[in-house]
Parts: C-alpha cells; sequence; structure tokens
C-alpha cells in the first residue's frame, strides 16, 4: 500500500499521485468522513492531464489512514453548547492537526511548493494550511467550504441529519443504500448523475474501507476551530473560491463569505451545483482551476 509517515506529525497516511512527478504539483484534501476518492478519477485525470502531479490522501481517521481508535469526541450538542459559550473542549485533535498532517504528506514526499485544492472540511484544512504554512502553498482552492462563522445560514435539517445518520447495519447492501442516500439529500439538484454509475461508485467506496468511529471525531474537530473569518486575513496564496449555488450542506453564503475574508479571492458560484463534484461540471471546475493555478504561477514566476 503506497503510505507515507509524515514526518511533523507522525501520523501513517496512504496516498496515491496522478501525472509527471516532474510537473508542479497540486494536493488534494477531502473532507467530512470522505475518503480520497470521493474526488473523481475523471476530475484527478483531467487536472493531471492540463500538466499537473495531482496528489490525494486519505485524512487522519478515515479511509485507509492512521485511526485514532478508543478516542472519544465530546457529545455534538455538549460541544455545540460549550463553543456558544466559548468554553475549550477537549477534543482528540483539531483541524490545526489535520492542516499539519497535509504539509508533512508534501514534506514527506520531499515537496517544497504545491498548488493546494480542498473540498468541504478540506476547504477549511485547505484554509489553515494557507494561514500556518503559507510558503508551502503556490495558491489556495477552497471548494464549498466556509470559515466557520456561526451567525451564516446554517445545513439544510436533512442533508444533515442524513450526513451525520448512525449507519443501519455493517452489511455491503446496507451500507450501498445509506451512501446512495447521502449522495441524494447532498447532491446537486441540477446535475443528478447516472444511477448505475453512482451505485458502482459507493459500492467502490463501501468496500475500500468504512470506519464511522472517525467521523465524530473529524466533526468535533470542525466545531472546536471556531471561526475563522480573522485568521483568513493573514492567507497571502492566491485565492479561488468555488461554491454551488444550490448546496444544501454549505450553503453559498459561507463560500462569500470566504472569498470576503481572504484578500483579492475570486469567486465563482455555480447555479445547480450542490455538495459533490459531478462529471456534468468537471470541464468547467476544472478550466476554472487551471486557469487559477496557471496565473499563480506565472505571478510568482515574475515576482522571482
Amino acid at each position: 500500500m503506497p503510505t507515507i509517515t509524515t514526518p511533523n506529525t507522525g501520523l501513517e497516511l496512504f496516498y496515491d499521485e496522478h501525472g509527471d512527478p516532474g510537473h508542479e504539483p497540486i494536493l488534494l484534501v477531502m473532507g467530512l468522513g470522505a475518503q480520497m476518492t470521493l474526488w473523481p478519477m475523471e476530475f484527478v485525470e483531467a487536472l493531471a492531464a492540463k500538466g499537473y502531479r495531482v496528489i490525494r490522501y486519505d485524512n487522519r481517521d478515515i479511509g485507509l489512514s492512521h485511526k485514532f481508535e478508543g478516542a472519544k469526541a465530546p457529545s455534538l450538542p455538549w460541544q455545540v453548547i460549550r463553543a456558544k459559550l466559548r468554553w475549550p473542549a477537549k477534543v482528540p485533535y483539531t483541524l490545526k492537526d489535520m492542516a499539519d498532517d497535509g504539509v508533512g504528506v508534501l514534506d514527506a514526499l520531499g515537496i517544497e511548493k504545491a498548488h493546494l485544492i480542498g473540498a468541504s472540511m478540506g476547504g477549511m484544512i485547505a484554509q489553515l494550511m494557507a494561514v500556518h504554512h503559507g510558503h508551502k502553498l503556490h495558491s489556495l482552492t477552497s471548494i464549498f467550504s466556509t470559515t466557520g462563522n456561526p451567525k451564516l445560514p446554517q445545513a439544510d435539517k436533512p442533508a444533515i441529519d442524513t450526513l451525520t445518520a448512525p449507519l443501519p447495519s455493517m452489511e455491503e447492501e446496507d451500507l450501498v443504500a445509506h451512501g446512495l442516500k447521502v449522495v441524494q439529500a447532498i447532491g446537486s439538484p441540477g446535475y443528478r448523475p447516472d444511477p448505475d454509475w453512482q451505485r458502482e461508485r459507493v459500492r467502490t467506496s463501501v468496500r475500500r474501507s468504512v470506519y464511522p468511529a472517525g467521523l465524530p471525531r473529524q466533526l468535533a474537530a470542525i466545531i472546536d476551530d471556531g471561526d475563522r473569518t480573522q485568521r483568513l486575513a493573514q492567507v497571502t496564496a492566491p485565492t479561488l473560491v468555488l461554491h454551488g449555488e444550490d448546496d444544501p450542506l454549505v450553503k453559498v453564503e459561507g463560500g462569500r463569505a470566504t472569498a470576503e475574508a481572504i484578500r483579492d479571492a475570486k469567486l465563482v458560484t455555480i447555479p445547480g451545483w450542490g455538495h459533490d463534484l459531478p462529471l456534468a461540471l468537471l470541464d468547467q471546475i476544472v478550466g476554472e482551476i487551471e486557469a487559477h493555478t496557471k496565473a499563480a504561477s506565472t505571478r510568482a514566476s515574475v515576482a522571482a
């Protein structure tokens, strides 16, 4: 298995890479309770075809990466109350720790700087990498993510309830059915995938790994991190914010707030796009990312 041990956090993380190793690297960071394979291979290969070395990895506590067996996250209601009262809660690890993991992946692979793309919680992790490790970034792309400002519109209840619902059983068919419910609840209303393709994709994910214990610990890290608005003012990496206008899980206002918080960030919103990466939008999304990363590299070359 292609795993690496991060030199800074000492965790064994699973990763893969595509494209020419000599090309500029792009690091992909996925979201809450999601394996790295939620980045569609079509998306990865499209970026590689544009001339990039594309690297995905499983976050800690998910997929084939290190698991924090036995570590207990505080209950969600209690942690929300403590967050509102600004009382610290004891969490197994923080979102900053997860950002350090991403930097550790780059360091373990001998990569000095990379373009960084994060989706959902992965966007939050990427934001913190830009805040605390800006020297490692050529550019930042934050996809359907947010600042953590509690005053922003919250997720639609059916979407968050479906995402965080207990698994019905550990039988494959039950897990596939549950995964399809999640896809339906948070996906793009304007770009529904082929049902057979989606079912096979969910089944492949189930057979790769199922680890529900990691999700509440990752969610605890999100809540613990709080509002990043002021910290995002420190980001100096050229930033692109992509967000669906019909996202039921992280509302489009979260993307707008992210772009407002980061100096000179570019915001692109797309009607009909929800909280997924539909193949029908692949060309548009990859096109925006390519234009952004190439512009960032050109500016860096001129400055040098």
